[in-house]
């Protein structure tokens, strides 16, 4: 089985960033030409061209082909998130059947060497933090680090926000998919099986969703 997990907000503190030629950490976020003024570090789009001429996102994935050599300190994605259901799916599945799905990187593995960044299809971002926002029509060359040709069971545990992008980065997978949702009515998501998930909690439901899996208090085979 295949546990992915949608990314969170809340990120170590010490989190590593990629840097300029000149040493300029870089934060990344959906739209730098909203973000704050006055920022110490640059702040950029992830497909943005650094300036060696590579997009950052190409930048990025040479800098994975290394792992044994992370001067940047960058986090594996499983540690870049600062609540322990990350480190659980890991605990039981492996960094090799954890995945993050990032709305600004893609379906990334649990053990990818991840910079810090600020991007979310979160509502409430859209409002109060337009920067941060990743709105469905921009351009994203999403990483999807998932083989295409698995067909190991893959369960997803996300917000309703996050369904199109799961959707689009796993039609290929032979495997069955579940989602987990919760919400009135369940999200459109062809081709996957849809559970619902009952609890009062609405903000970051997800996290408890995966304690109740992890804990074999959700019927599942």
């Amino acid at each position: 089985m295949i546990a992915v997990i949608q990314c969170a907000a809340t990120k170590r503190p010490d989190a590593g960033r990629l840097r300029s030629a000149d040493g300029t950490q870089v934060m990344f976020v959906a739209d730098p030409s909203v973000a704050p003024a006055g920022a110490w570090f640059l702040y950029a789009h992830p497909d943005d061209n650094s300036d060696t001429g590579a997009t950052w996102r190409q930048l990025l994935l040479r800098y994975n082909e290394k792992p044994g050599n992370n001067p940047l300190r960058l986090c594996r994605a499983w540690e870049l998130y600062k609540n322990p259901a990350y480190g659980r799916l890991v605990e039981r599945f492996g960094e090799d059947r954890t995945y993050i799905l990032s709305a600004g990187w893609g379906l990334i593995g649990a053990s990818f060497l991840t910079p810090d960044y600020d991007i979310t299809f979160s509502q409430i971002a859209k409002h109060k933090f337009s920067y941060k926002f990743r709105k469905q029509p921009d351009r994203y060359e999403y990483f999807c680090l998932l083989r295409e040709n698995t067909s190991e069971q893959i369960v997803f545990f996300g917000g309703k926000d996050y369904v199109p992008l799961f959707c689009r980065l796993t039609r290929s997978v032979k495997g069955p998919r579940t989602i987990f949702y919760n919400a009135a009515q369940p999200p459109g998501a062809p081709g996957c099986q849809l559970r619902s998930y009952e609890t009062s909690t609405r903000t970051n439901w997800h996290y408890e969703c995966v304690g109740a899996f992890l804990d074999g208090r959700i019927a599942f085979k």
